[in-house]
Protein backbone atom coordinates (compact mmCIF):
# COMPACT_ATOMS: atom_id res chain seq x y z
CA UNK A 1 0.00 0.00 0.00
CA UNK A 2 1.37 3.64 -0.84
CA UNK A 3 2.02 5.58 2.02
CA UNK A 4 3.01 8.76 0.26
CA UNK A 5 1.99 11.50 2.92
CA UNK A 6 3.27 15.55 2.78
CA UNK A 7 6.92 14.46 1.77
CA UNK A 8 9.34 17.38 1.08
CA UNK A 9 8.90 17.54 -2.65
CA UNK A 10 8.54 22.12 -2.40
CA UNK A 11 5.27 23.04 -4.74
CA UNK A 12 5.83 21.77 -7.68
CA UNK A 13 2.67 20.29 -6.96
CA UNK A 14 1.38 23.97 -7.97
CA UNK A 15 1.67 22.75 -11.19
CA UNK A 16 -1.86 21.66 -12.02
CA UNK A 17 -2.88 24.92 -10.35
CA UNK A 18 -0.94 26.87 -12.56
CA UNK A 19 -2.14 24.66 -15.80
CA UNK A 20 -5.66 25.52 -14.59
CA UNK A 21 -5.47 29.11 -14.27
CA UNK A 22 -3.92 29.34 -17.51
CA UNK A 23 -7.25 27.64 -19.51
CA UNK A 24 -9.00 30.79 -17.73
CA UNK A 25 -6.40 33.04 -19.16
CA UNK A 26 -5.14 34.39 -15.96
CA UNK A 27 -1.78 34.10 -16.90
CA UNK A 28 -0.69 32.26 -13.50
CA UNK A 29 2.87 32.35 -13.41
CA UNK A 30 3.92 28.69 -12.75
CA UNK A 31 6.21 30.07 -9.84
CA UNK A 32 3.22 31.74 -8.11
CA UNK A 33 0.21 30.52 -9.19
CA UNK A 34 -1.63 31.12 -5.32
CA UNK A 35 -0.41 34.92 -5.39
CA UNK A 36 -2.17 35.58 -8.96
CA UNK A 37 -5.01 33.59 -8.01
CA UNK A 38 -5.57 35.63 -5.38
CA UNK A 39 -5.25 38.95 -7.32
CA UNK A 40 -7.75 38.27 -9.62
CA UNK A 41 -10.03 37.13 -6.34
CA UNK A 42 -12.29 40.19 -5.94
CA UNK A 43 -13.65 40.80 -2.20
CA UNK A 44 -15.74 43.85 -3.68
CA UNK A 45 -19.49 43.45 -1.63
CA UNK A 46 -17.87 41.43 1.11
CA UNK A 47 -16.29 43.19 4.33
CA UNK A 48 -13.08 42.28 5.48
CA UNK A 49 -11.59 42.66 8.48
CA UNK A 50 -7.86 42.04 8.64
CA UNK A 51 -5.44 40.58 11.18
CA UNK A 52 -7.83 40.07 13.87
CA UNK A 53 -5.38 38.83 16.87
CA UNK A 54 -6.96 35.57 18.73
CA UNK A 55 -3.23 34.75 20.59
CA UNK A 56 0.14 37.16 21.16
CA UNK A 57 2.44 35.32 18.96
CA UNK A 58 2.86 37.46 15.76
CA UNK A 59 1.38 34.33 13.81
CA UNK A 60 -1.85 34.34 15.84
CA UNK A 61 -3.77 36.78 13.76
CA UNK A 62 -6.54 35.58 10.87
CA UNK A 63 -8.66 37.54 8.61
CA UNK A 64 -12.78 37.48 8.63
CA UNK A 65 -14.54 37.47 5.47
CA UNK A 66 -18.37 38.56 5.82
CA UNK A 67 -20.92 38.33 3.73
CA UNK A 68 -22.93 42.26 3.12
CA UNK A 69 -26.21 42.49 5.71
CA UNK A 70 -25.19 39.14 7.22
CA UNK A 71 -27.40 37.87 9.95
CA UNK A 72 -27.05 35.01 12.22
CA UNK A 73 -25.01 33.18 9.03
CA UNK A 74 -23.00 29.48 9.88
CA UNK A 75 -19.50 30.56 10.37
CA UNK A 76 -16.34 28.90 9.06
CA UNK A 77 -12.58 28.62 10.47
CA UNK A 78 -10.22 27.87 7.69
CA UNK A 79 -7.30 26.28 8.35
CA UNK A 80 -4.18 26.64 5.92
CA UNK A 81 -1.74 23.71 4.72
CA UNK A 82 1.92 23.67 4.29
CA UNK A 83 3.34 20.39 5.92
CA UNK A 84 3.05 22.54 9.10
CA UNK A 85 6.23 24.70 8.20
CA UNK A 86 4.62 26.88 5.51
CA UNK A 87 1.63 28.81 3.91
CA UNK A 88 -0.23 31.86 5.56
CA UNK A 89 -3.67 33.19 5.47
CA UNK A 90 -2.87 36.04 2.98
CA UNK A 91 -1.97 32.99 0.28
CA UNK A 92 -6.04 31.76 0.92
CA UNK A 93 -8.07 34.65 0.36
CA UNK A 94 -9.93 33.00 -2.68
CA UNK A 95 -11.23 30.22 -0.11
CA UNK A 96 -12.43 33.24 2.60
CA UNK A 97 -13.93 35.13 -0.55
CA UNK A 98 -16.00 31.91 -2.01
CA UNK A 99 -17.24 31.35 1.30
CA UNK A 100 -17.89 34.32 2.38
CA UNK A 101 -20.25 34.51 -1.12
CA UNK A 102 -22.06 31.61 -0.23
CA UNK A 103 -23.27 33.50 2.92
CA UNK A 104 -20.66 32.39 5.62
CA UNK A 105 -18.87 34.10 8.30
CA UNK A 106 -15.33 32.83 7.37
CA UNK A 107 -11.84 33.41 9.20
CA UNK A 108 -8.92 32.80 7.37
CA UNK A 109 -6.18 31.90 10.04
CA UNK A 110 -2.62 31.66 10.53
CA UNK A 111 -0.68 29.66 13.04
CA UNK A 112 2.70 28.73 13.91
CA UNK A 113 5.06 27.05 12.30
CA UNK A 114 7.34 23.80 12.50
CA UNK A 115 10.20 23.03 13.02
CA UNK A 116 10.01 25.97 15.78
CA UNK A 117 6.62 24.96 16.82
CA UNK A 118 5.46 21.51 16.93
CA UNK A 119 2.46 19.31 18.22
CA UNK A 120 0.32 20.56 19.57
CA UNK A 121 1.25 24.17 19.38
CA UNK A 122 -0.63 24.81 15.98
CA UNK A 123 -4.04 22.78 16.86
CA UNK A 124 -4.05 25.26 20.21
CA UNK A 125 -4.00 27.73 18.13
CA UNK A 126 -6.87 26.14 16.06
CA UNK A 127 -8.76 26.12 19.14
CA UNK A 128 -7.95 29.82 20.36
CA UNK A 129 -8.98 30.96 16.63
CA UNK A 130 -12.15 28.99 16.97
CA UNK A 131 -13.20 31.06 19.89
CA UNK A 132 -12.01 34.30 19.19
CA UNK A 133 -14.21 33.94 15.96
CA UNK A 134 -17.28 32.51 18.23
CA UNK A 135 -16.94 35.06 20.79
CA UNK A 136 -17.39 38.09 18.23
CA UNK A 137 -19.37 36.08 15.84
CA UNK A 138 -22.61 38.54 16.59
CA UNK A 139 -20.62 41.41 16.10
CA UNK A 140 -19.74 40.20 12.56
CA UNK A 141 -23.29 38.99 11.49
CA UNK A 142 -22.91 34.88 12.53
CA UNK A 143 -24.15 32.76 14.76
CA UNK A 144 -21.67 31.66 17.79
CA UNK A 145 -23.84 28.27 17.88
CA UNK A 146 -23.23 27.34 14.01
CA UNK A 147 -19.77 26.87 13.69
CA UNK A 148 -17.96 24.72 10.82
CA UNK A 149 -13.80 24.14 11.14
CA UNK A 150 -12.43 23.17 7.79
CA UNK A 151 -8.96 22.51 6.64
CA UNK A 152 -6.84 21.65 3.66
CA UNK A 153 -3.67 18.92 4.10
CA UNK A 154 -2.04 19.94 7.47
CA UNK A 155 -4.91 22.45 7.92
CA UNK A 156 -7.04 19.34 7.52
CA UNK A 157 -5.23 17.85 10.12
CA UNK A 158 -5.23 20.77 12.31
CA UNK A 159 -9.21 21.07 11.48
CA UNK A 160 -9.78 17.27 12.32
CA UNK A 161 -8.00 17.20 15.65
CA UNK A 162 -9.14 20.36 17.11
CA UNK A 163 -12.36 18.83 17.00
CA UNK A 164 -12.08 15.49 17.51
CA UNK A 165 -9.73 15.25 20.57
CA UNK A 166 -12.14 16.01 23.50
CA UNK A 167 -8.65 18.37 25.18
CA UNK A 168 -8.52 21.02 22.61
CA UNK A 169 -11.93 22.48 22.84
CA UNK A 170 -12.04 22.13 26.44
CA UNK A 171 -8.60 24.07 26.86
CA UNK A 172 -11.00 27.51 25.62
CA UNK A 173 -13.97 26.79 26.93
CA UNK A 174 -15.91 26.23 23.23
CA UNK A 175 -18.05 23.39 23.86
CA UNK A 176 -18.74 20.47 21.16
CA UNK A 177 -22.08 21.36 20.51
CA UNK A 178 -21.64 24.07 19.11
CA UNK A 179 -19.57 22.97 16.03
CA UNK A 180 -21.75 21.81 13.91
CA UNK A 181 -19.64 20.67 11.43
CA UNK A 182 -15.88 19.44 10.41
CA UNK A 183 -14.50 19.30 6.79
CA UNK A 184 -11.23 17.88 6.01
CA UNK A 185 -9.50 18.05 2.73
CA UNK A 186 -7.00 15.67 2.05
CA UNK A 187 -5.64 15.63 4.98
CA UNK A 188 -2.85 13.24 6.89
CA UNK A 189 -5.32 12.25 9.54
CA UNK A 190 -3.65 8.56 10.11
CA UNK A 191 0.10 8.37 8.97
CA UNK A 192 3.49 7.55 10.47
CA UNK A 193 4.99 10.85 10.70
CA UNK A 194 8.56 9.16 11.63
CA UNK A 195 8.68 8.06 8.33
CA UNK A 196 8.70 12.18 6.69
CA UNK A 197 10.25 15.08 6.57
CA UNK A 198 7.21 16.36 7.95
CA UNK A 199 8.05 14.64 11.41
CA UNK A 200 9.65 18.23 12.29
CA UNK A 201 6.32 18.88 13.14
CA UNK A 202 6.19 16.25 15.89
CA UNK A 203 7.55 15.83 19.08
CA UNK A 204 11.10 14.33 19.14
CA UNK A 205 10.14 10.91 19.94
CA UNK A 206 6.78 11.22 20.00
CA UNK A 207 4.36 8.15 18.63
CA UNK A 208 1.60 8.47 16.25
CA UNK A 209 -1.18 6.38 18.65
CA UNK A 210 -0.44 9.89 20.92
CA UNK A 211 -1.18 12.41 17.99
CA UNK A 212 -2.58 11.16 15.36
CA UNK A 213 -6.96 12.06 14.93
CA UNK A 214 -8.40 9.22 13.89
CA UNK A 215 -6.73 7.44 17.58
CA UNK A 216 -9.04 9.49 19.78
CA UNK A 217 -12.34 10.46 18.64
CA UNK A 218 -14.49 11.96 20.88
CA UNK A 219 -17.99 9.70 20.32
CA UNK A 220 -19.67 13.35 20.68
CA UNK A 221 -18.10 14.90 17.89
CA UNK A 222 -20.25 16.90 15.08
CA UNK A 223 -20.31 15.25 11.62
CA UNK A 224 -17.30 15.28 9.14
CA UNK A 225 -16.91 15.42 5.28
CA UNK A 226 -13.86 13.91 4.25
CA UNK A 227 -12.92 15.16 0.59
CA UNK A 228 -10.67 12.75 -1.30
CA UNK A 229 -8.54 14.14 -4.40
CA UNK A 230 -8.78 10.67 -6.86
CA UNK A 231 -4.99 12.25 -8.09
CA UNK A 232 -3.38 12.76 -4.68
CA UNK A 233 0.27 11.54 -4.72
CA UNK A 234 1.17 13.74 -1.34
CA UNK A 235 -1.41 12.59 0.72
CA UNK A 236 -2.79 8.38 0.78
CA UNK A 237 -6.14 8.60 0.49
CA UNK A 238 -5.92 5.77 3.29
CA UNK A 239 -5.87 8.73 5.62
CA UNK A 240 -9.43 8.98 4.79
CA UNK A 241 -9.91 5.71 5.04
CA UNK A 242 -9.01 5.43 8.28
CA UNK A 243 -10.59 8.21 9.75
CA UNK A 244 -14.13 7.49 8.74
CA UNK A 245 -13.28 4.22 10.03
CA UNK A 246 -12.35 5.43 13.38
CA UNK A 247 -15.41 8.08 13.16
CA UNK A 248 -18.13 5.36 12.29
CA UNK A 249 -16.58 3.32 15.12
CA UNK A 250 -17.33 6.64 17.65
CA UNK A 251 -20.60 6.49 16.37
CA UNK A 252 -19.85 9.82 14.45
CA UNK A 253 -21.32 10.92 11.28
CA UNK A 254 -19.27 10.98 8.57
CA UNK A 255 -19.07 11.01 4.61
CA UNK A 256 -16.38 10.23 2.69
CA UNK A 257 -16.31 11.80 -1.20
CA UNK A 258 -13.51 11.25 -3.33
CA UNK A 259 -13.23 13.86 -5.83
CA UNK A 260 -12.35 12.47 -9.56
CA UNK A 261 -9.96 15.07 -12.18
CA UNK A 262 -8.35 16.70 -9.28
CA UNK A 263 -4.79 16.45 -7.61
CA UNK A 264 -3.76 17.61 -3.91
CA UNK A 265 -3.19 21.48 -4.85
CA UNK A 266 -6.48 21.58 -7.55
CA UNK A 267 -8.56 20.07 -4.97
CA UNK A 268 -8.61 23.33 -2.83
CA UNK A 269 -8.06 25.34 -5.90
CA UNK A 270 -11.58 24.06 -6.88
CA UNK A 271 -12.65 26.29 -4.12
CA UNK A 272 -12.09 29.45 -5.71
CA UNK A 273 -15.74 30.41 -8.00
CA UNK A 274 -13.32 30.85 -11.34
CA UNK A 275 -11.93 27.58 -10.84
CA UNK A 276 -15.12 25.03 -10.00
CA UNK A 277 -14.39 23.43 -13.63
CA UNK A 278 -11.81 21.66 -12.03
CA UNK A 279 -13.88 19.53 -9.73
CA UNK A 280 -16.86 19.87 -6.93
CA UNK A 281 -15.32 20.95 -3.69
CA UNK A 282 -16.56 24.31 -3.21
CA UNK A 283 -19.95 22.36 -3.63
CA UNK A 284 -19.52 19.58 -1.71
CA UNK A 285 -18.60 21.81 1.06
CA UNK A 286 -22.08 24.49 0.59
CA UNK A 287 -24.08 21.42 0.54
CA UNK A 288 -22.16 19.88 4.03
CA UNK A 289 -22.58 23.18 5.43
CA UNK A 290 -26.43 24.09 4.60
CA UNK A 291 -27.21 20.23 5.46
CA UNK A 292 -25.70 20.87 9.04
CA UNK A 293 -26.51 24.22 10.11
CA UNK A 294 -28.67 25.66 12.19
CA UNK A 295 -31.90 26.84 10.46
Amino acid sequence: MRKTALPSRPFARATGLGLAAAALGLGLAACSPQNTLNAVTSTRGLDVVQDVRYGPAPRNVMDIYVPQNAQNAPVVLYIHGGSWQGGDKDGHKFVGASLARAGYVTGVMNYRLAPEHRYPDYVQDAAAALKALRDRARSDGGSPDNLFVMGHSAGGFNAVEVVDNARWLGEVGVPVSAVRGVIGVAGPYSYDFRQFSSRVAFPEGGNPDDIMPDRHVRPDAPPHLLLVAANDTTVDPYNAVNMESALKKAGVSVTKTVLPGVNHITVIAAVAQPLTFLGDTRQQVIDFIEAHRLK
